[in-house]
């Protein structure tokens, strides 16, 4: 492992620790540049999709609140907020989110999104698996494998290896905080039986275990002439001690990894002009936030690393800091005071989304570039007698957008309080399905084998949604 070491953070435990930026599981999966290409050529797409960013809200979002409004149900269901119309005629949006109403042809709202436990673990989110089966299990309740299930990322790693050379396949943005990290269980970029060679590039994360790069550290990454000439003797001193002749192809990738300014340069956001900066919100004050931080920069961080060259870049996104340390909530968990916290928290969202979704389109990277933004269940239909929601793992909502698939549309739907799929059930498996089949990959025969040797498919059963790749 290399890592920069960054400013001091407490975690749950008592722990006194740092923030690192870590180099690990950088591999090419075994593949050439040529081989990849050969790959995408076969893989029946004539438009294969070249990326992936993925916007985790954890804590559970309300999908009552937010994509799938209740106008005429009772007060106690339908809550403050009210529908408003977006650039396509039939789909509403919370009134929060006026900027994602205008960009909603570019969008597909999925209201009947199915498949969760009342757990607080992203793990579905990222690998297109449950953590764990419950103790009363049912019979065929999947559990983990020798290793634990590979997140999406690691997948792409392991199957379609680097697409731009210096540029790790799978990139984890995720905070360090403790709240964040609580709710994440595991990382987002995690590679589970296929190995520490597929593990995602986490740029903040929290390990001792480390080599570490002198002479910079996280504050200093906006620095981009400390940063490369840091890099420049670190790369002098491994000439010098011979150090890099005898590591294995791993590290030799993580090697170059770090030396490469491909990178460095798309993690320095002193290189965006002001207009980039301005249309993520990061040339303005935010009073209410705690030290007028908020977590915007890493939507343009994401396109920026995508942009880079990555497969597979994830974020995840709520108001700073992720928990709200008086109170004990965390994240979008909002068991009381909801409607507080959206007015807050769903303006900021907005803007960072449909800026990303904005910046592809005029890039011409949204057809290249699919974006998945969910959370690990949703919502009670009633509210709380502490103004919140409960947890609701029946039925959520999820946004897709770009990568080639049909936007304009809203797919499935849900009762008339929102707490069961009324049409279209979509198991969130059959997303992950229609990613993989985007990024050229057969789910109905590509599998892998976990530490005890026996194959898994990538997916179990399920398969691409017609919906959204015609």
């Amino acid at each position: 492992m290399l890592t920069i070491p960054g400013p001091p953070s407490h975690s749950g435990d008592g722990m006194n620790r740092r923030s690192w930026l870590r180099i690990g599981g950088l591999a090419l999966g075994g593949l050439a540049l040529a081989d990849i290409l050969r790959a995408e050529a076969k893989s029946g797409q004539r438009h294969p999709a070249k990326g992936i960013i993925m916007v985790l809200l954890p804590g559970g979002p309300t999908h009552l609140d937010t994509f799938d409004l209740k106008p005429d149900a009772p007060a106690e269901i339908r809550g403050e907020f009210r529908p408003a119309a977006t650039n396509v005629p039939g789909i509403d949006l919370c009134e929060l989110m006026p900027r994602l109403a205008r960009v909603a042809d570019k969008l597909t709202v999925i209201r009947s999104l199915v498949g969760f436990r009342d757990d607080h673990n992203t793990h579905w989110c990222s690998t297109g698996w449950e953590s764990h089966p419950p103790m009363d299990a049912s019979p065929g309740v999947p559990g983990s494998p020798p290793g634990d299930w590979p997140s999406l990322g690691s997948v792409l790693s392991k199957k379609l290896g680097t697409r731009v050379a210096g540029v790790p396949p799978c990139v984890d943005l995720t905070p360090v905080d403790a709240d964040a990290r609580f709710i994440l269980r595991t990382p987002p970029g995690q590679p589970g039986c296929l190995g520490s060679a597929h593990a995602g590039f986490e740029v903040q994360a929290v390990d001792r275990r480390n080599i570490t790069l002198k002479g910079a550290d996280l504050s200093r990454l906006a620095d981009r002439k400390a940063l490369l000439a840091s890099f420049d003797g670190f790369r002098r001193e491994l000439d010098a001690s011979g150090v890099a002749d005898g590591i294995d192809s791993f590290r030799q990738q993580a090697f170059e990894v770090l030396t490469s300014p491909r990178l460095a340069t798309a993690l320095d956001l002193s290189r965006e002009d002001e207009r980039g900066r301005g249309r993520y919100g990061l040339d303005r004050a935010y009073p209410d936030e705690r030290q007028g931080k908020t977590y915007l920069d890493q939507f343009l961080l994401a396109r920026r690393v995508i942009e880079a060259g990555a497969r597979c870049v994830t974020l995840a996104f709520s108001r700073w800091p992720f928990g709200r340390v008086l109170r004990g909530d965390h994240n979008w968990d909002w068991h009381k005071d909801l409607f507080p916290e959206a007015r807050k928290t769903l303006p900021l969202l907005d803007l960072g989304l449909s800026a990303l979704i904005e910046d592809l389109d005029q890039r011409d990277l949204l057809q290249d570039v699919a974006v998945v933004v969910w959370g690990e269940f949703g919502r009670t239909p009633r509210i709380n007698a502490n103004g919140g929601r409960d947890h609701w793992p029946r039925v959520c909502s999820a946004l897709v957008a770009g990568g080639g698939l049909r936007c304009g549309q809203v797919l499935g739907s849900t009762t008339r309080w929102g707490e069961e799929p009324r049409s279209r059930p979509v198991h969130f498996r059959d997303v992950f399905a229609t990613l993989y089949q985007r990024l050229g990959i057969d789910v109905a025969t590509t599998q892998f084998s976990d530490l005890s040797g026996r194959p898994h498919y990538l997916v179990g059963e399920h398969r691409p949604l017609p919906e959204l790749i015609g």
